[in-house]
């Protein structure tokens, strides 16, 4: 049985939420109950959206209840397994190895920050495990969770600070 506040993601490339599909992209390593950081692979699990990050400089702001802030040149993610700050995200410039939150591309034009291995963040268990924007053709992501702007868009409308996405096998 659903649950009002669970998005729900599934191993074939399928997000349910509110009564709607959508197609979305997941890790080129596939969905995996035991992630592991540089594996490629979309952890399952249940994860709280926590809040999302947007280019104000490329788009409008998401409609949303969730926090949502703005993402500047120098925003960055930890994914250094080594690092006090690792799945955390952090200032650049920046000496460990990171992701830069402000990319070339769209994909990171819209973030939703999840709550996966972030209480605290294990070593090695995965950093920047995101809900974002999909490439077309919905091309495999690094492991995270991708769909179109106007999907993200229509279920950032109806998120409330208790939703959580749920990814199974």
């Amino acid at each position: 049985m659903t649950q009002k506040n669970e998005i729900y993601v599934s191993a074939d490339g399928t997000l349910r939420w509110q009564g709607k599909t959508y197609p979305c992209a997941l890790g080129k390593g596939g969905v995996v109950e035991d992630k592991t950081e540089g594996d490629g692979a979309t952890p399952t699990g249940r994860y709280r959206l926590k809040r999302v990050l947007y280019r104000a400089d490329k788009m409008m702001r998401p409609e949303c209840a969730l926090n949502v802030t703005e993402i500047n040149a120098t925003d960055g993610w930890c994914d250094d397994p080594t690092h006090p700050a690792y799945n955390t995200q952090v200032s650049l410039p920046f000496a460990a190895s990171h992701e830069e939150l402000r990319r070339t591309d769209n994909i990171y034009d819209i973030i939703v920050v999840m709550s996966h291995n972030d209480n605290p963040p294990v070593p090695y268990k995965g950093s920047a495990v995101f809900f974002h924007l999909a490439r077309d053709g919905f091309t495999p992501t690094q492991g995270c969770v991708a769909i179109t702007e106007e999907a993200m868009r229509d279920i950032l409308k109806t998120v409330t600070d208790d939703t959580y996405m749920v990814i199974s096998l």
